[in-house]
């Protein structure tokens, strides 16, 4: 057995036993349910910035878009959790779909405005939409549903049971994630982040293939958007807010965006490092900030970038 297979069996039984070990680290079942929600939308992201060289600043617009859905969709049409799922996930990823022309065409800082603007603009319906969408107390009065299957039923009520959906939803994002990078559609992906002008001079639409990639980055991160709001059965303008895109940049960087699971080891810093100094201060963004300050500048290449560079060197 290779240390790589060695390394994957050991994280996905890790990841299984999550709810065992949890307590005895300081943690709890709903936190490794965040850190798991959140690695869906920051490996989906990473998929537009790290592997196709985009910039984008609202990608919070799929996730809110998401979280929307499903919690409309349990409060108003049917209390179905994966139909919540499904409607949530399909909401996020056409709205990604059907703006990515608008996006498709730009790079730098030029696609990270427009997808602020993007984002922005479904953050101001949110608020303004009281009616429905409760508007800036956010969207409460829904709860993830027990899932039966004839006579047997499995209560997702239960923070335990809901950790492994959740989990099943993040390993199949992974395998979604991993065969297109493996495939000839992800090499040319990363062709583009390299040299955009080069893959056109070969002929390639590129414009076409960022928006292949916005589309599926943006319907894994509705994907994540749709459990984050089952998690806390509600959701608020803030999933929609450009400050949640730049989270989730900062994940992905803390991490190491040329990596595979950089944005995870991104995600469980981030998250870790909330819910601990959020409980010693109200200026907790104030400690995360400085930490990305050192990260970047001690580590240009992520905490995961740089041990695999150390790895190499030996």
């Amino acid at each position: 057995m290779s240390w790589r297979t060695a390394g994957a069996v050991v994280f996905w039984a890790a990841l299984l036993a999550a709810p065992l070990w949890l307590p005895g680290v300081g943690g709890y079942t709903a936190l490794g349910t965040k850190i798991l929600v959140y690695g869906i939308a920051a490996l989906a992201l990473n998929l537009f910035l790290g592997f196709t060289g985009g910039l984008s600043f609202g990608h919070a617009a799929w996730f809110g878009l998401g979280a929307y859905g499903a919690g409309m969709t349990l409060k108003y049409l049917l209390p179905s959790t994966p139909l919540a799922i499904l409607v949530g996930t399909l909401v996020g990823g056409l709205a990604a779909t059907l703006l990515g022309p608008f996006v498709m065409r730009r790079r730098g800082i030029y696609l990270a405005m427009i997808t602020i603007a993007i984002g922005q603009l479904f953050y101001f319906v949110a608020v303004r939409w009281n009616n429905v969408t409760g508007g800036e107390d956010g969207l409460a009065g829904f709860q993830r549903m027990p899932v039966g299957f004839g006579g047997w039923s499995f209560d997702l009520r239960d923070e335990t049971k809901y950790y492994y959906l959740v989990l099943a939803c993040f390993a199949v994002a992974v395998a979604v994630l991993r065969a297109l990078l493996a495939s000839p559609l992800g090499h040319t992906w990363v062709a583009i982040r390299d040299n955009a002008r080069r893959a056109r001079f070969l002929g390639l639409r590129t414009d076409l293939y960022v928006w292949a990639a916005f589309a599926v980055s943006g319907t894994l991160t509705a994907l994540a958007g749709t459990l984050n709001a089952l998690l806390f059965n509600f959701t608020s303008p803030q999933d929609l807010h450009w400050i949640l895109s730049g989270n989730f940049v900062i994940m992905i960087v803390l991490g190491g965006m040329r990596s595979f699971w950089g944005p995870l080891v991104g995600v469980v810093i981030f998250v870790v490092a909330q819910d601990y100094l959020s409980s010693l201060t109200d200026n907790w963004m104030t400690l995360i900030g400085l930490l990305f300050v050192l990260i970047v500048l001690l580590f240009p290449k992520g905490i995961l970038g740089m041990l695999v560079q150390r790895g190499r060197a030996t």
